[in-house]
This record gives C-alpha cells, structure tokens and sequence, in this order.
C-alpha cells in the first residue's frame, strides 16, 4: 500500500457521519500508517548505504514528507471532531437520561394516580412516543433503566382492564417479534465481520429492550433463549479480539527473539579482513531485516520500541562496515592496477589464431581475474568492459573458424564413411600377411582423415572398430604372431578414437604400472632367490623362481617395447 493509499482510506473514514463509528478503524489505520513510514525509512536507509560506494562519507538525512504531514493533518482534524463528538454525545446521553427519568416518574404517577381509562391511554403513548425518541443513554445505565422502564409497562398494560383484549393481541405479537429477534441474533454468529456483528447485536438488543411485553407463560423461554443468543454473539466477538490480542503478542515475542539473534550476531563478529565477508555478513543482516518484514505488527508502543533498537544495531553494523571500506581504497587502486596489466595482455592476444593455445591463455587470463577480487566500483565497471571486450573479440572469431570448420568435418565424414564401407565389403582371403597389410592400409587411411561432426564422431569410430575387428577375428592367429597383429590393430584403434590422446595416454599409464609391479615382483623373487640358496635341498624351489624371475623379465620387456611403439 502506498502512502496514497493510506491517505485516501482515512479520507473515506473520516468522511463518515458517524465519526464514533469508525474511532477503531482509524486508530488501526494510524497504527499501520506509521509502521508502513518506519520501514520505508527503514529501506531508505538500506538503500543510501548500499547506494554507496567504497569511499563515500556521506551521511543519510532525513527529508521533509508532504505525505505524512497530509496524512497527521487529516488525523488530528478527525481526532479533535472526534472529541467534539464524543462529548456532545456524553451531554446528549446525560440529557437523555434525565428525560428518561421523567418519563419514568410521570408513568409511576400514571400507574398509581390515574383512574380515567382514556386519561391513561392517552398519556401512556404521549410517554411511550416521547421514550422512543428520547435516545441512548450511557452503555452502563442502559439496561437498568430500559428494564425499570419495562417493568413499569409491564405493570401498566396489566393494571388496565381496557387493554385486557388488546394486551393479549400485543403480547402475541411482540412474542413473535422478540422471537424473530432471538433467531436474528443467532444467525449473527455466521457473519464473518466481527464490526459488522458488533454494530447488528447492539441493534437488536435495542429493538428488543424497546418491544414490549409478550405472555407471563412464554416471557421466561423467550428471555432465556435472548440471552443464550446473545452470549454466544458476544462470545465469539471476545474470542476474535483474544485472538487479535494474542496474535499481537506473539509477533512483539518474535520480534524480541529476532532481535536478540541479531545482535548475538553483531556481537560475534570480530575482524573482518575482505570485501567477500563483509558482503556475506551484509546478506545475513538483510535477511534478518527482511525477516523482521515478514513479521507483522505488534502493539504499538512494544513495537515502536524494538524496532528502535533493531535500527540501532542494524545502524551499527553498516557504520562498522562503511568505515571497513574507506580503510580499504588503496587496496582497490593496487587491484586496478593488476587488473589493467591483465586487460593489456588479453588484448594482446584477441587476434591470435593459435585457437588452442590461446583459449587456455586467456581462460588462465580469466581465472586470474577472478583471483584478484573487486577493483572496487570506481574502477571495476570500466575494467571489466575492456577485459570482456577483449575476449569477446578472440572467442567470436574461434566462432566463426570453426563454423567454417564444420563445413570441413562434413566432408571428412563422408571419407571416412566411404572407408567403412570398403572394410566392411572386404573379403579376408588365405594370405594372412596380405590381409595384415590391407587391414593395416584401412587403418592408416581411416585415422589420416580429419575430424568430423562431434556429434558423428563416436558413432563412426564404434563402425570403424566393430568392422576392422571382425576381420582380425577371421584371421585366427596363433601365439606371438597374434600378440603382435592384435595389439596393432588396437594401436590403430586407438588411434582412430575421437580421444584418440587421453585413450593412448591411459594404455600407456596402465602398461607401466604393469612394468611397476612386475618389477616389484622380480625384487621380491630375487630376495626369494636369497633366502633358498643358504638352505640344502632347495635346487627345485630356486629353478621355479628363476623361471618366474625371466618370464616377468620377458613380460616387462614386452611391456617397454609396446609404450615404444605407443611413443611413435
């Protein structure tokens, strides 16, 4: 809601005839205008600090609010014809009384002195008439005079034998309207404005105080079923206002547990030595403050109360803060600083075309940027669009070769398709050494094509692979000439990987932790070896570890002439 807003509802309340009516109204509107003007003061506040830069020392002040002087105008004009009101109503209330009285007195005399039936007839309206448009009386003195009152008119209609076929008439027909009053009241409890049940049961207990007598034999059902009704209306309009009550209440309680956790945090802060921290610590204030929003409001002078104090711890910790950050200029200035030699190499670089190495240059460039932290807003904007700038440049013409690559790759997809097709049509005849030579040819002439489509490149070398490996299959080699052919082709495999690097560098890592534990092994044997050659008997034992000592041999030298051939 804006202030407007505000404005324009205590407007339309104040502008009531009835400005008694609408007392609670107001009252409640002021006690959230005021709280509305708090928090935005509270965010103004927020937002000057934030607004601020590392070295600024202005202070935040105040302003003059045209609205809120409007708004306090049109309170105190309501509240001072409120009082006018108030105490001419307490006159009109006391005049009332004392007319009530009168009216009390002239029908005890009328009762007790008047014989003439007509004579009393007509006096006894003249009072009734005069008692219904005498008004209200004070609330504590209502009921009482209302049921003298009664009871005289009770005595009255009973006393007059004129009236005994008439009285009957009118106590069945002011039974059925106290009646239908009693259900009136009762349908209250399913109104959902508490103020609207408020005005309504005061309403209808006038209108059945001021209807007259019903028969001796149903007056105590019908008072009773008035009173059941109207103690369960007024049952619920006091648990309404014990729940405002407690609603309010456990919001000043949870804004006191709010603030006691902020200041438990203010006060376990102890040096702070970064711009990052500050900043970390500064978000869980804000969160706190924005907690404190989401809270609600309180009563009045409770919450008037705690929100000062929050403001001053809060205060506290943004002074501590700014005070940080004017200390910390310098360092800034050696951050632009380092940030300018790192702008001049990237500009340096935008418009190398060694895509590779210059894209790990700059990212390294980049990284390093992000090490130094904040130039502080002085200088860092600039910095940074000049630095973004440069490597804009160098990555957006990487863009455009590649795209003119692509063009590229898609040719060399169709090549090595074309190569795929001819492994798979070839038929393996009976000369091994042929069909070694002519596998091995695909082979060179598959991996001596270029790159392809990213997307392809797995799904081509998986048919490359599936088709070569069938062949070697076919050939049904034996022993050493096996080894030899098979580790070849899956050179050649490897070779022909879109990873081809990482695959050849992770079979190279494996076959010399092979070399390493096979060597471990002829250590151990050879301390074996040892061991045996001082005991009798052993001749057999020392021939096995010999043989198990020259076959890890054999193997470590397969093994070195296998990382050779990777080597080349």
């Amino acid at each position: 809601m804006e202030k407007t807003a505000f404005i324009d509802q205590l407007k339309a309340f104040t502008s009531q005839e009835d400005v008694l009516s609408v007392s609670r109204d107001v009252n409640e509107l002021k006690s959230k205008f005021e709280d509305f003007c708090i928090e935005e003061e509270r965010l103004k506040q927020v937002a000057f600090l934030e607004s601020q830069s590392e070295g600024d020392t202005a202070i935040y002040e105040r302003m003059p609010d045209p609205l809120k002087e409007e708004f306090y105008s049109i309170y105190n004009a309501y509240r001072e014809q409120k009082t006018a009101v108030s105490t001419a109503k307490k006159l009109e209330q006391e005049a009332n009384m004392r007319l009530k009285k009168n009216l009390i007195e002239r029908l005890k005399t009328l009762i007790q002195e008047e014989e003439n039936i007509g004579v009393a007839v007509a006096t006894y309206k003249e009072i009734h008439e005069a008692w219904k448009l005498s008004g209200d009386v004070i609330r504590e003195k209502r009921q009482e005079i209302q049921q003298e009152y009664s009871k005289l008119l009770e005595s009255f209609f009973f006393n007059l034998k004129i009236y005994r076929e008439l009285k009957e008439h009118d106590l069945k027909r002011n039974f059925q309207i106290k009646t239908e009053l009693v259900e009136k009241i009762k349908a209250l409890n399913s109104l959902e404005s508490v103020k609207e049940m408020e005005a309504s049961i005061k309403a209808l207990q006038n209108e059945f105080d001021e209807t007259g007598p019903v028969p001796q034999e149903e007056w105590e059902n019908v008072k009773n079923a008035y009173w059941e009704a109207v103690k369960a209306v007024y049952a619920k309009i006091h648990e309404f206002y014990e729940g405002k009550r407690e609603e309010l209440r456990l919001n000043i309680e949870k804004k006191q547990a709010l603030l006691d956790e902020t200041k438990t945090f203010i006060a376990s802060i102890g040096e702070v030595t970064s711009t990052k921290e500050w900043e970390e610590l500064t978000q869980k204030l804000l969160q706190f403050q924005e907690d404190w929003k989401k809270i609600g409001f309180g009563t009045k002078k409770e919450n008037e109360e705690l929100w000062a104090a929050f403001r001053i711890e809060c205060d506290a910790f943004f002074a501590k803060k700014k005070a940080f950050f004017e200390g910390i200029r310098s360092q800034f200035d050696a951050v632009a600083s380092q940030k300018k030699q790192l702008v001049e190499k990237v500009q340096a670089l935008k418009d190398s075309t060694d895509w590779k190495a210059t894209s790990e240059a700059i990212v390294k460039l980049q990284q390093d940027w992000k090490k130094l932290g904040n130039a502080g807003q002085r200088n860092e904007q600039q910095l940074w669009k000049d630095f973004r700038g440069a490597c804009d440049a160098f990555f957006n013409a990487k863009q455009k070769h590649f795209e003119e690559s692509d063009k590229l790759n898609e040719t060399n997809l169709a090549a090595k398709l074309d190569i795929i097709s001819k492994i798979e049509a070839y038929e393996v005849g009976d000369d091994k050494k042929k069909a070694l030579d002519d596998l091995k040819e695909f082979s060179s002439a598959f991996n001596a094509v270029g790159k392809v489509p990213f997307k392809e490149k797995d799904k081509v070398y998986n048919a490359y692979k599936t088709a070569i490996d069938a062949h070697y299959t076919k050939l049904k080699l034996e022993g050493a000439e096996k080894e030899k052919a098979m580790f070849q082709a899956k050179m050649d495999s490897l070779k022909a990987n879109p990873n081809a690097d990482k695959m050849i560098d992770r079979e190279r890592k494996d076959m010399q932790l092979q070399i390493q534990n096979l060597k471990q092994e002829v250590n151990q044997y050879e301390n074996n070896l040892g061991f045996f050659a001082k005991s009798k008997g052993a001749d057999a034992m020392i021939k096995e570890i010999e043989s198990k000592i020259n076959g890890a041999k054999r193997k470590i030298e397969e093994y070195q002439r296998k990382i050779k051939l990777l080597n080349e």
